[in-house]
């Protein structure tokens, strides 16, 4: 983010967009009117080239005015209704960010079939969609009336974003309907006296956009697929038809090798700026350390000391008034973090960097991307997606890489999206590119022990559960949770346990898990019930071998594959069940071991039989992150073996009684 005016680090997390200041007076707003439906918009019962779709854009338009002290966006869509499911796009989510404007100018209407109109003049609502990082995403709501088969709906909007700032710009060609045509334009910012450039790159645009004489930017496209969304795939960031325009303060450097060079130097300026302050570092370090600690145990109490302030990227958002009363003071340094106990997490990042270079460990900032919403491209030139930072320590002669400031990370490890992404190794000089690690499964492990019991008379299962997540499983539980109660919390895990069973079962929590001590793993334990898991069978009793294997039951089972199968990070699922059986019972036959090891996946699945107990063994793992579709097929049918392999039976021999259903 660029401003005219010095801004503080607190608000690199805060705004989620690059913005820089607008002097000019605010520019008037062309807008639009309804269009007249037409009799082959009316009379259409179907597109050719989108068969079966319930419903299409006909028409869309964006029209993008950055000339202003307050900049502002008009959007207008219309939608062709085909079929009864389509009915649904009569209610209408319009998504905005707080934080950097607004939505207004809004109307919408229906047009039925027989063309005659029903105007909405109903409530627009706000609700929350969203919440992340103490960004709050909303949406304005509208359900438009009498919409019917073969109708039109169209609406329109305005959105007026923060004044004296300019947003980078995005238009999003692919969208969940197919569109018949479109028209974009952006009016860039300019100013006699300030320097600004704006470049565009894109991707899936067989027209690309072009700048006319009167220096606004226009596209038209036609016949845009529709955007379908697969399990398992790539960021949609990386995959939709998109133009994306970039602002930044002086003349573009389109050389690679200079352009990076400059951002480097930027970025270490801003971090040398930041953490510049080794006296108050060495007092601070001496209150966290002992002079005879190793370097490691340095490294590790000073990150646990970090991660103990609070941190208010992950913290629940606050309003304006609360945060007045708490007198929270721009940071300018790691020196103003340190001694008001928190921090953003840019700011407590740079701040454990501070605090290991003053205890005298060689360390060393970088600016890394993040490949959760995309994956960064040196050769688009575009330095604000080095967005995030993290610190490397050399220890015992390797480089260990933290990320105090993601929160929920232990010492030495990165968030998922931090790993195995490109970033830079900051110095005065412009820096060095570097490649952060790959995790492996064992970093990413659930294990879930099951001690149970089979009941003779109704078949069902009951007992103790524990499931024990590590590294990055651990990580994404907290991070997901961290703003919720106690009892959200037991709901969200009962509810993990829920949806790992393929059948409906009884599930509690009983313990207290460690959310916040990211040092040991969370560890859940609970009373289990599995109503009806043995089925009668004549005079034998039937049980499946895969107690946790609903994950799975629909992973893969499309015929085709549009994109690139993409695991997020690898993972290691580990499931140890012993069902004790009744007295008198007798396993009569369990399947088959199967170990089966394809290197990017692998599957075991093992059933013993060991003094009226049954021992069942499952391990699922994951190590690959980015297969392409030509092994779509092999992935396939190894999940397909997956499956059947856990629906395979255990038969057993009641004794005096019979089991039933």
């Amino acid at each position: 983010m660029v401003r005219l005016r010095s801004w503080s680090w607190s608000a690199v997390a805060t705004w989620m967009a690059m913005a820089v200041a607008v002097l000019s007076p605010t520019a008037a707003h062309a807008g639009f009117g309804f269009q007249p439906p037409s009799a082959e918009e009316l009379a259409m019962k179907a597109e050719p080239k989108a068969p079966g779709a319930p419903a299409i854009i006909l028409y869309r338009q964006v029209d993008r005015d950055d000339n202003g002290s307050t900049s502002h966006e008009d959007d207008y869509i219309r939608i062709k209704i085909l079929t009864e499911e389509g009915r649904k796009y009569a209610d209408i989510e319009i998504p905005f960010v707080k934080e950097s404007g607004n939505i207004s100018r809004i109307k919408a209407r229906t047009i039925r079939p027989d063309g005659t109109i029903a105007n909405y003049e109903g409530k627009v609502f706000d609700k929350t969609i969203v919440k992340a990082k103490g960004v709050k995403y909303l949406a304005k709501t509208l359900t438009l009336p009498d919409v019917q088969v073969g109708s039109v709906i169209e609406y329109f909007y305005t959105t007026d974003l923060s004044e004296d700032w300019i947003f980078d710009s995005h238009w999003i060609l692919s969208q969940e309907l197919f569109t018949k045509k479109a028209k974009f334009s952006l009016k860039p910012y300019h100013n006699d006296y300030s320097n600004m450039s704006v470049r565009w790159s894109w991707q899936g645009v067989d027209n690309p956009p072009k700048q006319d004489p009167d220096k606004v930017v226009r596209m038209e496209a036609n016949d845009v697929k529709a955007f379908l969304a697969e399990d398992y795939m790539p960021p949609e960031n990386e995959l939709k038809s998109r133009v994306d325009f970039t602002y930044s303060s002086g003349i573009l450097e389109k050389d690679q090798d200079k352009f990076w060079k400059q951002a480097g130097k930027k970025f270490y300026s801003g971090m040398d700026d930041f953490t510049n302050k080794r006296k108050a570092m060495e007092q601070a370090v001496a209150q966290i350390v002992s002079p005879g600690d190793t370097p490691e145990v340095k490294a590790r109490k000073i990150y646990a000391r970090v991660q103990q302030l609070r941190n208010v990227s992950f913290g629940v958002e606050r309003t304006e008034q609360e945060k007045k009363r708490d007198k929270e003071k721009p940071q300018n340094n790691v020196e103003d973090v340190w001694k008001a106990g928190w921090g953003n997490g840019y700011g407590l990042t740079w701040l454990y960097l501070g605090l290991v270079k003053a205890a005298g460990l060689e360390a060393y900032g970088a600016r890394i991307s993040n490949r959760s919403e995309y994956f960064f491209n040196p050769n688009k030139l575009e330095d604000r997606k080095l967005d995030t930072n993290a610190v490397v320590v050399r220890l015992n002669g390797k480089e260990v890489y933290c990320d105090p400031g993601a929160a929920f990370t232990a010492f030495g490890e990165l968030p998922w999206g931090e790993t195995n992404v490109k970033g830079i190794r900051l110095d005065k000089d412009g820096g060095q590119w570097i490649m952060t690690p790959m995790t492996t499964s064992a970093d990413a492990r659930t294990e879930r022990k099951a001690e149970l019991k089979l009941d003779e008379e109704s078949g069902s299962l009951e007992g103790k559960l524990v499931v024990t997540y590590t590294g990055l499983q651990a990580y994404e539980l907290r991070d997901q949770e961290r703003n919720q109660d106690e009892v959200s919390k037991k709901k969200y895990l009962e509810n993990e346990i829920r949806e790992s069973v393929p059948v409906t079962i009884e599930v509690e929590l009983v313990n207290k898990p460690e959310w916040k001590d990211t040092s040991v793993p969370l560890v859940a334990e609970f009373t289990l019930r599995v109503p009806g898991w043995a089925m009668s069978a004549g005079k034998r009793a039937l049980l499946a071998t895969g107690l946790f294997s609903a994950a799975e039951k629909h992973v893969f089972d499309h015929a085709a594959r549009t994109y690139p199968i993409y695991y997020e990070y690898p993972t290691l699922k580990v499931d140890d069940v012993t069902i004790e059986l009744p007295a008198g019972w007798k396993v009569s036959s369990v399947p088959e071991a199967l170990d089966r090891d394809l290197k990017a996946v692998a599957f075991s699945s093992k059933v013993e039989s060991v003094k009226g107990k049954l021992h069942l063994t499952r391990s699922l793992r994951t190590d690959a992150m980015l297969l392409d579709t030509k092994y779509y097929s092999t992935v396939q049918s190894f999940y397909r073996m997956v499956r059947t392999t856990d629906e395979q039976q255990i038969v057993l021999l009641p004794g005096t009684s019979t089991a039933s259903n």
